[in-house]
């Protein structure tokens, strides 16, 4: 008789016992692995059997060639820019108990607090005077967190301005309002005077939706829905979320598929690295990225690399299961990296600042900074129980010295999201290469804003050094847009890009 099929493993786009043969490989022959990096200087990606090989690889030469291919990789696409962004907490109430977060439902040293919108409005205007320009939108899943809040909270952040000093840092602040327009209040401020500034774009992490719950947040102009599969094993799935609606393994796992159907663009997906064998969860993130470029002709945005870190009233986050060594760590960032070429993968404020600077070389493209875990962390209470605890607590203007003092452009751009180069759009221009054209200026007309509005005098001038070296590498045809848009920035205007 035929053995009976799990449930569990039937019916979705994943064929979990491929990814499970494959994530238990032997390391490839010199001769394959060599192939596999000269494919990957090819900026094409690679197949999940590929990616499998290069995970397998322990010697050190091996891992050095790899890093130093993903480090290439980096550089052709990226360049020196690392995108910048903070979360917002909204909410630390959850329904679910999922055994490695704070915010479980069963966790009883868990001190509860739901943002009100002026709440919202508050931590926005201090995260406005940090110098921010992009944040993510998360909570947890409750009944306090319904679609319509989370609408309102969209609406607040992006109504919240600031006014600017003269480029000697933040000394004033508006009241909220509706949006009229992203960036257009920078210009109307610019008129009368005055410089503000204001959130340019929202990215959202939220619980799973129905398509007409992601074509609300579409209206709203989100830029990319993030949503974690934690773990792409379905038994292990539900052993690590025993209750609540995220317990329902193949609604999450479908959740971009409704994403995309509903219009949004841009969808980042990832894995929470040490409840798993970390091959494992690699693969399934591959298998994702392939599954969603096949139906929708466009993968996904970001891949997302937590690995779980201590939680006050979560045992489990105390001692994962299947913890992931700095080493491997790097090699399976690196791995994503060729794998994915224009994926941005994104690095969280969970990792310490020496490994996050490491990890910048070898393929991540957006980071946190400044973070707070907690609903209402930044600035005015008491704090209240984190989601996990961070291993690099430095300030936004600590960190963008540090990445000055590295060569890279610390980038606050939204152009694209702006302008509609976004979804399969984004991913045509990107694949040939132009999309340089646009990141490189925007990105450092970005941080020449952040300077002349944020930064102490010593690394104002510094940064400015670093902006003059890097401008040459813009492409020939952008440079007279970028020297007048510096030029301009300097004088006062604020918000020009491509």
């Amino acid at each position: 008789m035929p053995v009976a099929q799990n449930p569990l493993r039937t019916k979705t786009f994943l064929d979990y016992g491929k990814l499970e043969e494959l994530s238990r490989l032997g390391p490839p022959s010199e001769a394959e692995f060599f192939r596999i990096l000269r494919k990957a200087r090819e900026l094409r990606g690679l197949t999940t059997e590929e990616a499998a090989l290069l995970l397998a690889c322990n010697e050190e030469e091996f891992l050095r060639l790899l890093l130093e291919t993903a480090r290439w990789v980096k550089n052709e696409i990226y360049g020196k820019r690392l995108v910048l962004f903070a979360p917002l907490y909204t909410s630390n109430f959850c329904t679910n108990d999922c055994l490695y977060c704070g915010f479980r439902r069963s966790n009883s040293l868990a001190r509860r607090r739901t943002l009100s919108l002026e709440e919202i409005a508050q931590q926005t205007r201090i995260l406005l005077e940090q110098g921010h320009k992009r944040i993510l939108l998360i909570a947890g899943e409750s009944d306090l967190q319904s679609l319509p809040y989370t609408l309102d909270a969209i609406r607040t952040c992006y109504g919240v301005t600031v006014e600017l000093g003269n480029q000697e840092g933040v000394h004033g602040m508006s009241t909220t309002g509706e949006v009229d327009g992203i960036g257009e209040a920078d210009k109307a401020g610019q008129k009368h005077g005055t410089r503000t500034t204001r959130i340019r774009r929202i990215n959202v992490e939220l619980a799973p939706l129905e398509v007409e719950g992601y074509r609300a947040l579409k209206k709203v102009q989100i830029g990319t829905y993030v949503c974690f599969q934690e773990t792409y094993d379905p038994e292990l799935y539900q052993v690590m979320h025993p209750s609540g609606p995220k317990a329902d393994y193949r609604y999450r796992l479908y959740c971009m598929d409704r994403a995309m159907e509903g219009g949004v663009d841009d969808v980042g997906i990832g894995a929470l690295f040490g409840l798993g064998p970390y091959r494992y969860e690699v693969l399934g993130l591959l298998e994702h990225a392939r599954h969603l470029e096949e139906t929708f002709g466009c993968g996904p945005h970001t891949v997302s690399v937590p690995r779980v870190e201590p939680a006050v009233g979560a045992p489990l986050s105390q001692n994962p299961p299947a913890p992931v060594s700095d080493r491997d760590f790097k090699k399976l960032i690196a791995v994503i990296r060729i794998a994915l070429p224009y994926t941005g993968i994104i690095l969280s404020t969970r990792e310490k600042p020496e490994l996050r600077q490491e990890l910048f070389a070898y393929g991540v493209s957006q980071i946190s900074a400044g973070s707070k875990t907690d609903p209402g962390g930044y600035g005015f209470h008491e704090e209240e129980a984190s989601q996990f605890a961070l291993g690099d607590h430095r300030t936004l203007a600590e960190v963008i010295d540090s990445l000055i003092d590295d060569g890279y452009i610390p980038s606050f751009c939204t152009g694209c999201y702006r302008r509609g180069r976004v979804g399969a759009d984004f991913m045509d221009l990107a694949k040939p290469g132009l999309i340089k054209e646009f990141c490189l200026p925007n990105g450092l007309v970005t941080f020449a804003e952040y300077l002349y509005d944020f930064a102490s005098p010593a690394v104002r001038s510094k940064g400015l050094r670093l902006i003059e070296s890097l401008k040459e590498e813009a492409p020939s045809k952008v440079r007279p847009f970028l020297e007048e848009a510096l030029s301009r920035t300097a004088n006062g205007e604020r918000d020009l890009y491509l």
